[in-house]
């Protein structure tokens, strides 16, 4: 007479759910004594997480009071003596022309840099791939990543002196008895000049997520469309784009996230060259009248209704991704 019957979780694959059941099952102590290295690596990065990033939310507080940093020892005390005003900074946002201009600057910059340099990065990961011989490809790449890690200091300064008024090329039209001219002063096409800025320092560097999605393209897929009588402009739009579509779809939704913020330090370096009426963003002018005119509460405003409305512009656009067949940046 047979035995009984072996249960269906000790053999083949039931053992998985089974063992995944027992590893749930292991105390939270036992697990924590487990990873307690790769814990402790990662208080370092928390701390500075919470310090710098968390711990400052809290100081929005001062958008809802007449903030006076005087009024106490320190300014961290003096959130507490100062008056409440309710909404009425944010009123006096609303009310003000700057700020109208200033968000307009920065709508604008945001959607020239999304239609000009965001394609950018893709077109020079698939030409980059597209390289047979390895030390080309390293070479190409080491010279495209090389503008990133320049300051913006070093990068205006280049700018400067190629297209200034002192610069090589208005310098050599006039040796050549032309006019020169000055393109670093000229409000008129700051915005196309802060844009290429952008291209020229941070191009190469965006282009490595795109070069890690196509390293994960299968190569029977293009073997298999070659065999299909696909040239290479076929592959490249029926492999290769559908293959980067995702990450394209993530990286967008991150863009639109970012649209308010379009480079503050970039902006602050050239405001005087050009004027605030060409280069004032939201984050200049946050800065000009929180800092430079000592207008706290005023300035928080205006900063909170950037990060709401920076919040409001990512679930959006993770939205549209959902419509699109997209992950996003998270999951329905």
């Amino acid at each position: 007479m047979d035995g009984p019957a072996e249960p269906a979780h000790a053999t083949g694959t039931g053992s998985r759910p089974a063992k995944a059941a027992a590893s749930s099952k292991v105390p939270f102590r036992r697990r924590l004594r487990q990873d307690r290295t790769l814990i402790l690596m990662t208080v370092p990065a928390l701390l500075l997480v919470l310090v710098f990033n968390y711990v400052p939310i809290f100081g929005n507080i001062i958008a809802f009071q007449d903030y006076d940093p005087y009024v106490s020892t320190n300014g961290v005390t003096a959130i507490l003596h100062s008056p409440w005003v309710g909404i009425q900074q944010f009123r006096t946002v609303f009310a003000d022309p700057q700020f109208w201009h200033a968000v307009e600057n920065t709508f604008l910059l945001f959607f020239l840099q999304l239609v000009l340099f965001f394609p950018i990065p893709i077109a020079l990961a698939l030409l980059i791939n597209s390289v047979v011989r390895p030390r080309v490809r390293a070479m190409a790449q080491a010279i495209l990543y090389l503008p990133h890690f320049f300051s913006w200091v070093l990068v205006v300064t280049v700018f400067q002196q190629i297209f200034g008024g002192a610069g090589i090329i208005a310098q050599t039209l006039r040796e050549h008895g032309h006019e020169g001219f000055d393109i670093m002063t000229d409000p008129a096409i700051f915005k196309f000049l802060v844009t290429a800025e952008g291209i020229w320092k941070d191009a190469g560097w965006s282009i490595i997520v795109f070069l890690a999605a196509l390293a994960a393209v299968n190569t029977d897929l293009y073997e298999a469309a070659a065999m299909d009588g696909a040239n290479r402009w076929r592959r490249m739009w029926h492999v290769t784009m559908p293959a980067l579509r995702p990450v394209i779809a993530l990286l967008l939704v991150l863009r639109v996230g970012d649209a308010l913020t379009v480079g503050f330090e970039q902006l602050l370096l050239q405001r005087d060259a050009v004027g605030p009426g060409a280069a004032e963003v939201l984050d200049t002018f946050v800065w000009w009248t929180g800092i430079r005119n000592q207008d706290f509460s005023y300035a928080a405003a205006a900063g909170l209704i950037k990060g709401v409305v920076g919040i409001v512009l990512v679930l959006t656009a993770n939205k549209i991704a959902h419509l699109m067949g997209e992950q996003g940046v998270y999951k329905k």
